[in-house]
């Protein structure tokens, strides 16, 4: 009895009231994004509105069964579940059924199975178990490489259905081997890679180097000058110089859609009819909402279906449209709300596995707010990843469910054994 009161008062009920609040709006704009006048009804099974509400019930009722098991089952299962869901992502693509130009689905009767987005906290739980064992250090090689490897066979099998921006959802993994010791030269690297990269699209590259050299120089004469800072300076600048003039020849490369989609993005090209029909319709419907909405059910973007995948990539628009920039508000603040207490429970561990883990769960889902959230207002690249909680679909729901209270589970036990 002592210890069921225990587990009783170590849930962290507040993160599942966020979740269940999360999941309730994005249900109600579920109703509003594709609402048929012929069945009204929220609660109508042939109807998308009707299925998230099965969604939701079935994952509320998986997280509460979560909360029931064992803490050591995540960590001792954890290749297990890594396997399965490898193996998932090599079946869909001999059985896999395509939509949209991917082949993410495995068709089970009425639902499909997206095996990718259960392959993000199976993924999750591999590299906690691995970062968490004895002697494993991120700054030695081996333990580098090791946990790239992780990370990188589910990004190589998503990325040949192909699915671009699940295969970037990975990529917020970085943020883990930062927290657990690696250089912060690969965050910088890697966002001097992206500033050049735009940079190189926009302007003559003769300009950018210029620049650079200009960097260059001032630092050296800011600075003490050793003959290691030199050759360091000299070589980080000969690196930017030849990555500058590479990437216009590597981004001939790149499919045509995704070039169309950065184009757009960045004023190389405008297109509203065309590749920029989805973003521009998106903008238009959160700008019309302003302070407090049109009022639920009646927005006139949403209504007359201007914006295609309201309910799924853009249910975002949907928020802005008829809830205004009130209700993009109380929304943002939900999710950073919710990032908080997910790094709190995090930092609280006595388990390194449990640490590592959520900092892993608080990683894929900021990655999936920013860039849902950013796709739809145009600030970044439209590459199809569903808002947590809110965007229609039964894989995202149950992973998304999964991946976060595996952690409440994991933090509730807290002060018992460790990991």
């Amino acid at each position: 009895m002592n210890n069921q009161r225990s587990f009783f008062f170590n849930v962290d009920w507040l993160t599942i009231l966020i979740y269940l609040c999360l999941c309730t709006i994005g249900w109600f704009n579920i109703h509003a994004a594709v609402f048929d006048e012929m069945h009204p009804q929220i609660i109508d099974l042939d109807t998308e509105y009707g299925k998230q509400f099965i969604f939701i019930i079935s994952a509320v009722v998986l997280g509460a069964v979560i909360l029931l098991l064992d803490s050591r089952f995540f960590n001792g299962l954890a290749p297990v579940f890594y396997v399965v869901t490898v193996l998932l992502l090599i079946a869909v693509l001999v059985v896999g059924r395509n939509v949209g130009g991917n082949q993410a689905w495995i068709p089970l009767g009425s639902f499909r199975l997206q095996p990718s987005e259960f392959a993000k906290f199976s993924t999750c739980l591999l590299l906690a178990r691995y970062l968490s064992g004895v002697n494993i250090r991120i700054t030695e090689p081996k333990s580098f490489f090791t946990a790239a490897a992780i990370i990188a066979l589910p990004m190589f099998l998503i990325m040949m259905q192909p699915d671009t921006g699940s295969t970037l959802v990975f990529c917020s993994f970085i943020f883990i081997l930062y927290r657990e010791g690696l250089s912060p030269i690969f965050l910088i690297a890697a966002g001097l890679a992206i500033t050049l990269f735009i940079l190189a699209l926009l302007v003559n590259e003769w300009y950018i180097i210029g620049a650079l050299a200009a960097v260059a120089g001032a630092i050296l004469f800011f600075i003490r000058r050793t003959p290691q800072t030199v050759i360091t300076i000299v070589a980080v600048l000969a690196i930017c110089i030849a990555f500058v003039f590479v990437v216009k020849p590597l981004y001939t490369h790149f499919p045509s859609h995704q070039k169309a989609r950065i184009d757009e993005l960045l004023g190389i090209t405008s297109d509203k009819r065309g590749i920029g029909y989805n973003v521009n319709q998106s903008k238009i419907a959160i700008g019309s909402g302003k302070l407090w909405g049109k009022g639920y059910l009646e927005g006139t973007q949403t209504k007359y279906s201007f914006v295609p995948a309201q309910s799924t990539d853009f249910i975002f628009c949907t928020i802005g449209e008829e809830w205004g920039f009130a209700g993009s508000v109380v929304v943002i603040g939900l999710y950073m709300f919710l990032l908080m207490r997910i790094i709190m429970m995090a930092e609280r561990q006595r388990s390194p596995f449990s640490r590592v883990y959520g900092y892993g769960v608080a990683s894929i889902i900021f990655f999936h707010v920013i860039i849902n959230i950013g796709m739809t207002v145009g600030l970044v690249p439209v590459i199809g990843i569903p808002l947590p909680f809110i965007s229609y679909g039964g894989s995202s729901l149950w992973s998304f469910t999964i991946l976060l209270f595996i952690l409440i589970k994991l933090d509730s036990n807290r002060l018992g054994h460790v990991l």
